[in-house]
């Protein structure tokens, strides 16, 4: 994938990561209390449940009388730190266990955790080969997302775990140990183009990648505000 020649990509995710490191920087959050992180994740969780299709509430989220989707996501944001290791060593694994909790009570049992198919299997041991390839973390964990989100490799709960992914890529690369950014809030706040350009991703080809990536690069200083 030879994304350093995709026009706005490389400047794009450099200038986003410049402002993520701004933001945590100044705002002293790189250092600070579990509570901000316990927030971020509650925030994400409410935010990834409606691009699901919840209808809950933040404050119904916060109570935990969120609706079945909202939950979903709740369990996601418990769990979501204690992966970023596994995501490290065994991704499948990490991947595997997101779906897991995303999907319990909603699926057979002995289908959580596992690919809907041969062909499913195969695309989501190739979709993590873009954790050892040295690219910066927001773009890695971009084309995980859309990777996951597209290709639907659990057919179901599959976009729930492709925001949790994000996240946790950018958990386990250190950019953002403690959790702070709230990428799933970026995404609800331009659902238009977030759900567009996961489209275009599906197409495939350059021009579908392109756009993909210089959305994420572009919604990427905006998350966690």
């Amino acid at each position: 994938m030879d994304v350093e020649r995709l026009e706005g990509v490389v400047s794009g995710f450099a200038g986003a990561r410049d402002g993520i490191d701004t933001m945590l920087r100044d705002r002293g959050l790189r250092a600070t209390a579990p509570e901000l992180t316990a927030e971020s994740l509650l925030r994400g969780a409410h935010a990834s449940a409606v691009l699901a299709g919840s209808t809950s509430s933040l404050d119904d989220v916060r109570r935990g009388e969120g609706d079945a989707t909202a939950q979903s996501a709740l369990r996601l944001s418990v769990e979501l730190l204690g992966l970023a290791p596994v995501l490290t060593r065994a991704p499948v694994q990490a991947l595997a266990r997101l779906h897991t909790v995303a999907a319990a009570g909603t699926v057979p049992e002995e289908r959580l955790g596992r690919p809907r198919d041969a062909a499913a299997t195969a695309r989501l041991r190739d979709a993590v080969t873009v954790l050892g390839e040295g690219r910066p973390a927001l773009l890695t964990a971009a084309v995980l997302h859309a990777e996951i989100a597209t290709g639907e490799p659990f057919g179901s709960a599959d976009g729930l775990v492709a925001r949790a992914a994000e996240r946790l890529v950018l958990v386990a690369s250190g950019l953002d140990a403690k959790s702070l950014i709230v990428p799933e809030a970026g995404h609800l706040a331009h659902r238009a183009a977030y759900e567009s350009n996961l489209r275009a991703y599906a197409t495939g080809g350059r021009p579908g990648l392109q756009a993909w990536l210089v959305y994420c690069a572009e919604a990427s200083p905006l998350r966690g505000e």
